[in-house]
């Protein structure tokens, strides 16, 4: 029993825990009083919970001892910030419709955008090992993913003209789906671009690594052109749409957790002592 309930005492379930708490007494009070006051507040701790507590859990279940929390909060938040401001100042300018070719280039540019905090540290060459791009690509992920959130929010929350229960769903379904999208699309990059360089010994480009980029792109826009179709007036749109998106976020998932159980193999090798 014991065993069972070892993680009540990670720090990952803490937060998760505390903040459910702290983000149902918010919410609550903004239900009951209609004060906008508290609808930032309700905006913050609902795009960060989810978002946070799963980064954590990556974190310690790797029990990594070089990549310290500062690094993973220090990318989480300048990460995520960077590509989200990059993104946003690209799209603006070019990418204004909803069609194909459009949503390709929102992909493109989203996951190219995520990428440009990595690289940063990526150049550095202080860490070096595949697990140090997986925890850095996630964290980035997540900190984009969790300001896009919070943007999302405030809009549906305005269009609702203040209805909470809207904010509260779009909360909801970007939160739990957080980590089957854009942290798994960058922390699966990155993963393959520390792998490819803990391989060869020195800074490199190959096919692996444009293999990675192109498959989650192409996820990204799939996820994207599902997500458009927002007619429900056609029961079969209406089931193309989820099933699409069922099936994008299971290709998303099997492939975050194959490279994280990778990572995990090739930590364990790299720590292991030499004879």
């Amino acid at each position: 029993m014991t065993k069972r309930l070892d993680f009540v005492r990670q720090t990952w379930f803490r937060v998760l825990f505390i903040g459910l708490v702290l983000f149902g007494i918010t919410d609550a009070a903004l239900f009951i009083t209609n004060n906008p006051n508290l609808a930032p507040t309700v905006i913050l701790l609902g795009a960060f919970l989810v978002p946070v507590s799963f980064t954590l859990y990556l974190y310690q279940r790797f029990h990594h001892r070089e990549f310290s929390v500062n690094l993973l909060a220090m990318t989480f938040l300048f990460g995520g910030v960077l590509g989200l401001v990059v993104a946003a100042v690209l799209e603006w300018g070019t990418l204004r419709s909803l069609s194909l070719l459009s949503l390709l280039g929102v992909g493109a540019v989203e996951e190219s955008a995520k990428l440009l905090f990595p690289i940063f540290i990526f150049l550095r060459g202080k860490y070096r090992h595949e697990v140090d791009g997986l925890l850095i690509g996630i964290a980035c992920g997540m900190g984009f993913a969790t300001l896009e959130t919070m943007g999302y929010s405030l809009v549906s929350l305005i269009s609702a003209q203040g209805n909470v229960g809207a904010l509260d769903g779009t909360l909801l379904v970007r939160g739990l789906l957080s980590p089957v999208g854009h942290a798994a699309w960058t922390g699966y990059v990155c993963a393959v671009i520390w792998l490819e360089r803990e391989r060869a010994h020195h800074l490199i480009l190959n096919r692996a690594i444009l293999s990675a980029f192109i498959v989650t792109v192409l996820l990204h826009t799939s996820w994207d052109v599902f997500g458009s179709i927002t007619s429900r007036t056609s029961t079969a749109l209406v089931a193309t749409e989820y099933i699409g998106l069922a099936a994008v976020a299971l290709i998303s998932v099997a492939l975050f957790a194959w490279r994280i159980n990778q990572a995990e193999k090739n930590q364990r090798r790299n720590e292991e002592p030499i004879a």
